[in-house]
């Protein structure tokens, strides 16, 4: 058996395209587009690429998108001054601080410092509360929402399915967890977090019908984790050194992908699966965003 390749850049154009649409309605009824402010510090090569990649899509896609760079060696004052000053912004809808900062700097304080009504990255205190609580007025974190997107529109069934998820970070497997626990058409699963203390691990993740990797090492779900038939979603994007590649290295997932999909039913490839629904999600949560503060228009 080969699984079923779930294709995260089909989907993900799916999702642009109706969150392209809704651009052009909010736009013909306020008379501006939404808009969204990046903020970088430093000048990490992978936060360049992974803002410039943002910011391209926004224009894409109409959204007005403004990047502030700031220096490695700023006070963290300054980043907070500057944080509160786009919160006031009446044009700026969303806020996006990129990570990493230096390590002078408190990310987390950065990251409550944002409005949570424009905490478009999901990460804010505010909106993981109403991700516990269900509150859908909230802002899931972009990468668990693109797993579940990937999960509904490919047909897979989640309600009443035991989902696996390796990983508890504040970005992804936590939100993730939540968004698959609660109640809805698109949740209803019965939740198992698994992590670097879990006990049995393979034993656990054999139990799995959707089986979720977001654990930051290459390779590390083995064929022998996977029970016959799963679903298995891979999250992680790891950079392995290649010599042979012009950037010096090729991406590798959590999963052994090779092996894996001769056992499970659907698999995601990376790269082109979960990692294309990330910038897609965040167009969405940007819109969603836009409207809220607009009253809903």
């Amino acid at each position: 058996m080969s699984a079923r390749i779930l294709d995260g850049k089909l989907i993900a154009e799916q999702v642009l395209a109706e969150c392209q649409d809704g651009v052009k309605v909010f736009r013909e009824k306020h008379g501006l587009p939404p808009g969204l402010a990046f903020v970088r510090v430093g000048d990490d090569p992978a936060s360049i690429v992974y803002v410039g990649a943002k910011a391209k899509m926004c224009e894409r896609l109409g959204i007005q998108s403004q990047t502030f760079v700031l220096p490695a060696d700023i006070p963290e004052e300054q980043v907070l001054e500057l944080v509160g000053s786009l919160n006031q912004q009446k044009t700026i809808h969303g806020i996006l601080v990129q990570s990493p900062m230096a390590p002078s700097i408190r990310e987390d304080a950065v990251f409550e410092a944002i409005d949570p009504m424009k905490d478009v990255d999901g990460i804010h205190p505010a909106n993981l509360g109403k991700l516990v609580a269900d509150n859908a007025t909230g802002f899931a974190a972009c990468t668990p929402a693109g797993v579940q997107q990937i999960l509904v529109r490919s047909g897979i069934e989640i309600a009443g399915r035991r989902v696996v998820v390796l990983g508890r970070s504040r970005l992804v497997g936590k939100p993730l967890a939540l968004l698959l626990l609660n109640k809805g058409g698109q949740a209803d699963a019965t939740v198992t977090v698994c992590h670097s203390r879990t006990r049995n691990l393979a034993e656990v993740t054999r139990q799995a019908d959707i089986l979720i990797a977001a654990i930051g090492k290459a390779r590390f779900v083995t064929a022998e984790m996977v029970r016959e038939g799963a679903v298995v979603i891979d999250v992680g994007i790891n950079r392995i050194p290649d010599p042979s590649k012009k950037a010096g290295h090729h991406l590798e997932g959590d999963v052994d992908f090779g092996a894996v999909v001769q056992k499970a039913a659907a698999i995601t490839p990376v790269p082109g699966g979960v990692g294309p629904m990330t910038i897609a999600m965040l167009m969405v949560n940007t819109l969603k965003a836009a409207c809220l503060q607009m009253g809903k228009g």
